[in-house]
């Protein structure tokens, strides 16, 4: 029988210097990733392997990595495209299954919330995330299905 895991990651882009993606060289890439009631980027493994529960997991880790690799990706995309990102955050979820000998994820689901500077971008920002996708390199390199459920506003 298979024990269900499940993670969540909070990613927060910090890196808007006042005008947002308006070009490639104008923005940082600076950015957050927090875990609930957790410090900072300190490792260990998971509580349910005998692992520090004050501190990071790998597989929360995997999903920051997941979450991160997609935002720079859409951030990039969106600059080359001229769409004007403001504000961007993720609440990715992954689900990991342990069974007998091991275990593996078998999903994640990024779900990113964008604010573009206008509400005419929002068709072309939200195709923008399959691209960033299919760029990811974590995406692409992790043997289980990962995929986006975006939400694009305007200020």
């Amino acid at each position: 029988m298979a024990t269900h895991h499940q993670y969540q990651t909070h990613i927060t882009w910090t890196g808007n210097n006042g005008t947002g993606t308006s070009s490639y060289r104008e923005y940082e890439r600076s950015h957050l990733i927090d875990l609930p009631g957790k410090a900072p980027i300190a490792a260990s493994s998971d509580p349910a392997f005998r692992g520090d529960a004050s501190k990071h997991n790998p597989e929360e880790l995997l999903l920051a990595s997941l979450s991160s690799c997609h935002m720079l990706w859409y951030l990039h995309l969106c600059a080359d495209a001229g769409i004007i990102v403001l504000a961007y955050e993720d609440e990715a979820k992954a689900t990991m299954d342990e069974v007998e000998g091991g275990g593996q994820f078998t999903a994640a689901t990024l779900y990113p919330l964008v604010t573009v500077a206008e509400e005419s971008m929002i068709p072309k920002a939200y195709a923008l995330h399959e691209q960033a996708h299919a760029s990811c390199f974590i995406a692409r390199s992790v043997n289980f299905p990962v995929t986006q459920q975006p939400k694009i506003q305007t200020p």
